[in-house]
């Protein structure tokens, strides 16, 4: 069975230019979505997947209709796949029944992975310069220099309470919490 897919990314689109081309392609019946392409809920698509059987075939106008992004267009893919159900992209000329569309889509899995290690890294290499440059990523402890030294002060007072030490530092009391953790493993 032929299933077709269409999205667009507002109401005031129109699917049409999509749905001549999904049902001149044959298909039995067409999911209409209206999300943006980067929302990764998509109740529409998840309903079509989930009616999809093995032997049936996915069909898209364009591959931008289907996938976020190349890496999320690839997981889509496999995950059909590891179900025996194929896919067919009318524009690209991708269709996994045949040897050249399966063929296509591993070079675009390529391209997908390839992508995924370049940018690894450049992410590592930008964070190894930054650390030599003697930066350091992540958010600033709320607990560091004076105000630590002042909360092991504070908690040391008798009859202390973490929500008190907490209130009077400006944090919240899981920070204390994580603060005398910390303390007492370097202790």
């Amino acid at each position: 069975m032929l299933l077709g897919y269409e999205r667009v990314s507002t109401r005031d689109q129109s699917p049409a230019l999509q749905r001549d081309a999904l049902v001149a392609a044959g298909c039995d019946r067409i999911w209409t979505e209206t999300a943006s392409g980067t929302r990764a809920a998509r109740p529409e698509l998840d309903d079509l997947l989930s009616n999809a059987r093995a032997g049936d075939v996915l069909v898209v106008w364009r591959l931008d209709r289907l996938g976020r992004s190349v890496k999320h267009l690839v997981a889509v893919i496999e995950s059909l796949a590891a179900r025996g159900i194929e896919f067919r992209s009318l524009t690209e000329g991708i269709d996994t029944t045949t040897p050249n569309g399966r063929l296509t889509f591993h070079i675009f899995a390529a391209i997908a992975e390839f992508e995924a290690a370049l940018t690894r890294e450049r992410t590592h290499a930008g964070l190894a310069a930054a650390r030599d440059r003697g930066r350091v990523g992540g958010r600033p402890r709320a607990l560091a220099g004076e105000k630590a030294a002042a909360a092991d002060r504070l908690l040391e007072a008798p009859g202390a309470r973490v929500t008190s030490v907490a209130r009077a530092l400006g944090v919240s009391r899981a920070t204390i919490y994580r603060h005398v953790a910390a303390t007492q493993v370097t202790a």
